[in-house]
C-alpha cells in the first residue's frame, strides 16, 4: 500500500529496505523524495489516511509542519519522506547497508574544484 500510495504521487526514487535481523524497531524502512516541501507533506497525510482507512492502525507522524524530512511511524514499517537535497545529506540508504541504492539526488553530490559554470572575475 505504501510502495503504491507513492507511485501513485510521484514520489521521486522510493527505495524499500528489508530491515529483519538487522534490528527490532521495524520489518521494513521505506525512503523516498518529494520534489518540494508541499509534496512531502502530502504524501504523508495520505500515507497516515490510508493506514488509518485500511488497516484501522494510527500512524504517527513527524516533522510535518517543515516537510523537510517527515517520519512516519506505521509499526512495521518506517517510512522516511524527505526533500532531494535532505535526503542526499542523511543519506539513509547506505546508513542502512544498501549501496545499490539510486543515488538520491546527484544534483547535490560535492563537487571536487570549481564548477564549469563559475567564473573568477579578473581585476583590472
Amino acid at each position: 500500500m505504501i510502495m503504491k500510495s507513492l507511485d501513485d504521487d510521484q514520489a521521486v526514487d522510493p527505495v524499500s529496505i528489508p530491515l529483519a535481523g538487522k534490528t527490532s524497531i521495524a520489518d521494513f524502512m521505506v525512503i523516498a523524495s518529494g520534489r518540494s516541501g508541499r509534496q512531502v507533506a502530502s504524501m504523508a497525510v495520505k500515507i497516515a489516511d490510508k493506514m488509518k482507512a485500511d488497516f484501522r492502525r494510527t500512524a504517527r507522524v513527524q516533522g510535518l509542519p517543515a516537510a523537510d524530512w517527515v517520519l512516519i511511524d506505521c509499526g512495521d514499517i518506517i517510512v522516511h519522506l524527505f526533500r532531494p537535497d535532505v535526503r542526499a545529506f542523511y543519506n539513509l540508504e547506505k546508513m542502512w547497508g544498501l549501496d545499490d541504492a539510486p543515488n538520491p539526488s546527484p544534483a547535490f553530490a560535492p563537487i571536487d574544484g570549481p564548477r564549469p559554470d563559475d567564473s573568477v572575475a579578473t581585476p583590472r
